[in-house]
Formats: structure tokens, sequence, C-alpha cells
């Protein structure tokens, strides 16, 4: 049985970021942009240089085996998947229309469901308590009716995946309102979320912290899974790594999709350990509160080098481990990881140029894993109270710009940097009152904001607490508590 995921994407950010996602799934599911169909053309491509793949034998390729996760078909499964049009189950939410216009005329924007855009018309304004208590909450029933008639197109859905980010007014506010309805509504379904997390370095508002701690706050209380996506590390990336020298919001879009894509592979194609939303969960998230996730992805590399690439799996885990691979601006050394998940993708061969070349194999990714755990340099990185903590699966579709590639998710107490400079803003603001007028002009109270700056101080304490814990001391008897 097909266990869907509904896509949910909410203001300016979380629906570019949403649709670069989208659209490069589209790319690695073999359909073409404008109508969601499968691509003929492709599928001729890779017969004749020999990548073809369809694992089980019965006619269908591996790309579409398990498209129903992400995308249900326009018309009867009897036409075959050549004729068949598929459409995301996804909802696009703005309290502007601008966003969705930018949608409809973009090359993907045919393919999703002009019903399930839910707009406003008077925009949120960098106000959490906009989105979250007056503009959002207007809008908030039309979007949980559209969301519930797509649960009901899904045969036995798994849960709900938000994109949003957390320093504007529309994405972190009405998005942890969504977030709350969602989970209130299906108390049993997990809930998802791509959360880009504001920077000092890159600020284009000014009451970021507000807002960023205000979400952090409902985040923490709503969400089962959080990948952390830090603008500071992204702009990094582009810099150190891509080596531009401008800042261009399609490439940061598109190295969002690159984590996301790898993130959610093994819900979408066939491999020899399949995942879904609940396993992570479980092997990821030892404390309920703990279940923010760091995100790392390889190969990165600009234009130019990235012919000279080396693609195996030793080469693979190794830059995927590195810092400046990293989607949140932390060093592995300001923390340890509690628990981490590797997901490889790629072909056990695969032709190149005319020859054939070793691809993916179980036994690297099973050495590969045996070295973090046993190299003293890399085992220092984890804690020593969760025996093996880390969790590998490989995928046998490999994206679409690429023969290989490695994503990594991981929970590490280095996350509470994050936090920390969240805090530290939100208390130098706040303690001057600053801006806070326009919170209290929408109804807020000044008891929120010292709730959300409480909640968010406990959980850097938490981390710190994990990261501290020994091994020793669990054994003399002093329990640690399950759950603060």
């Amino acid at each position: 049985m097909v266990r869907e995921i509904i896509h949910v994407q909410v203001g300016q950010c979380g629906n570019q970021v949403g649709t670069a996602f989208m659209t490069k799934v589209v790319e690695e599911h073999g359909m073409k942009k404008k109508d969601g169909r499968w691509d003929n053309e492709r599928e001729e491509k890779l017969k004749a240089e020999g990548n073809w793949s369809d694992m089980d034998g019965d006619g269908v390729p591996d790309e579409i085996e398990k498209i129903d996760v992400f995308f249900r078909s326009g018309n009867t499964d009897e036409v075959g998947y050549k004729n068949n049009r598929y459409t995301p189950r996804a909802v696009l939410v703005d309290l502007e229309p601008g966003t969705l216009d930018d949608i409809k005329g973009c090359p993907i924007g045919g393919v999703f469901d002009p019903s399930n855009m839910c707009f406003g018309s008077n925009g949120a304004g960098n106000n959490w308590a906009k989105g979250h208590y007056t503009e959002g909450a207007e809008l908030v029933e039309q979007v949980m009716d559209r969301i519930r008639k797509e649960s009901e197109k899904a045969d036995a859905a798994q849960g709900y995946q938000l994109f949003h980010s957390l320093g504007g007014g529309t994405g972190s506010g009405m998005g942890t309102l969504l977030l709350l309805k969602i989970r209130d509504a299906y108390p049993d379904k997990i809930t998802c979320t791509y959360s880009v997390f504001p920077s000092p370095k890159v600020s284009d508002t000014v009451v970021e912290p507000y807002n960023a701690v205000l979400s952090s706050h409902q985040l923490l209380e709503n969400s089962d899974e959080t990948f952390i996506v830090d603008n500071e590390a992204l702009y990094n990336i582009m810099h150190n790594v891509l080596k531009k020298t401008t800042v261009e919001y399609a490439i940061l879009n598109e190295l969002i999709a690159k984590a996301t894509c790898g993130i959610t592979s093994s819900l979408r194609f066939p491999g020899m350990l399949n995942g879904d939303l609940r396993k992570l969960g479980v092997n990821l998230v030892p404390f309920p509160r703990l279940h923010f996730f760091l995100a790392s992805f390889a190969p990165l590399a600009n234009a130019a080098d990235a012919e000279n690439v080396s693609l195996n799996v030793s080469d693979l885990t190794k830059a995927a481990q590195s810092a400046k691979n990293f989607y949140c601006n932390v060093k592995p050394e300001d923390g340890k990881f509690l628990a981490v998940s590797y997901t490889f993708r790629g072909r056990e061969s695969y032709m190149l140029k005319g020859r054939k070349v070793k691809g993916m194999s179980s036994i690297d990714v099973d050495t590969a894993m045996k070295d973090l755990q046993t190299n003293n340099k890399t085992a220092s990185e984890f804690v020593d109270w969760i025996p093996n903590n880390i969790k590998s699966s490989i995928v046998n579709v490999p994206p679409a710009d690429s023969h290989m590639s490695t994503t990594v998710v991981g929970n590490s107490t280095a996350l509470k940097g994050i936090f920390q400079r969240l805090a530290t803003q939100f208390g130098a603001m706040y303690r001057r009152k600053a801006f806070l007028h326009w919170y209290k002009g929408e109804g807020m109270d000044e008891m929120e904001f010292q709730e959300a700056d409480k909640n968010v101080r406990d959980l850097i304490t938490e981390y710190q607490d994990k990261e501290d814990a020994q091994y020793e001391e669990e054994e003399s008897g002093e329990e640690e508590e399950s759950d603060e």
C-alpha cells in the first residue's frame, strides 16, 4: 500500500523553496515539467545509454514505481504510466497573491492543481501576529479544507510536510498555525517541517528574531520532525563551495531542493532499505523535544569542478561529514551527534561514455559506516550512551544531475548554537520592548513573548545536558529524565 505525504508550502520563501523541490522531484521521476506526463524521450535515451532501470521486471521504470507518495494520477491507471498525468499532492498558501501568480507562470506551474492554491490579499507585513492570529486565521479554514480534500484522495496518508521560513510573517505565523491545525485534525500522522531559519548576516527583516523565536516555540510543541535550513550556511556554501560572487536565490533554493530530494528519496524510490517519516523519527529523536535535524549533502561543487569530483562511497561520506557541506552554520566540534541517518543514492553500476562504471554497493556502504563508528576522530563526535546511532539506507535511483549522492540527517547538540543566536538577538530587542506595539496591536500579550523565550532557552539547556551526559553516570544509577 502506498503511504502518501501531503506537501504544504506557506509564504513567499516556503513557496519558492517548495516549488524548487517539486521541480526537482518531477525531474527525478522522469516527467515533463509542463504537464506532469512521463517523458518518453528520456526513456529512449536511458535505454540507449544502458542506464534503464526496472528492478522488479514488471515493465514499469523504477522512477514511477512509488510516484503515488507525492503525486496522484490524473486519469485511471488502466491507461498505463506512459499516458498518465500526475498532479502533486500539494497545497500552496500565501497571504498575498503575487507569489502564487509567479508560480503559475513558472515552467512547472501547469503541474499544480489550481484549486489547491489558497491566497489572501492583505499580506502579513513581516508580522508573526498577523500570520498567526488575524490575517492567517481568516484564511486557515479554507486551507484546512483543501488539505482535508487532498488527504481524502490519498489511500493511507502517512504524514504532512510543511515548507516555510521563520523570518517573515506568513511562513512563520501562518505556517505554525497550520501546523497546529494539522496536529489537531490528524493527531496520529507525522508532521514534518523544512524550516528556513534567519541569519543576521543576510537579514532582510528587522523583526526576524521575534518571528523566529515565536515560531520555534510552536515548532517545539507541534512538529514531529524539523529539518533546519540555515540561511547563513547556504550563503557560505554558495560563496565557498560553489564559488559564486553574487547572491542568487534560485541557487539557494536549488541547494535546499537537493537535500530535501535526498531526504525523501527512500520514500519515493525502491531500494535495499526503505524508510518512511515514522522510521526516520524513531531512529533520530531520542527525546520528544529534541526533534530538530541538521542536514548535509554531497557532492556539492561548482560547474568547473563537478567534472573532476570523484564519486565513490567513502569520498561522499567524508564530504557529507565536512562542516562546509552542512546546511546549518555549526561546527561538529561544537556538539555531539545523538543519532545520524545516511541515505546513499546510485545504481550498482552505470554506463558512462560507453563504459560500465562501478556504482553504489552495500559492501562499500557498510564499510564506510563501520569506519565512522570505529575511527577515533569521528567516533568522538557521537555521544557514547547511544551505542548504534548510525542508520543507513541505499536508494537505487540516482539524483537527476549526478550518478551518486549522499544525504545526511543528524540530530546534533551543536544545533543549540542556532537557538542561542536567536535567543540573544531576541533578548537585545525585547529588553527595550522595541517593535512590540506591532504585535500587541494584533491582540498579542507580552506573556507570549516571555513564554516563547523561556521555551527556547530551556531547549538550549536540554541540548547542553545531553551533550555533557556520560555513559558511566547512567551505570551508577543516576537516571536522566527522558522527557523534561
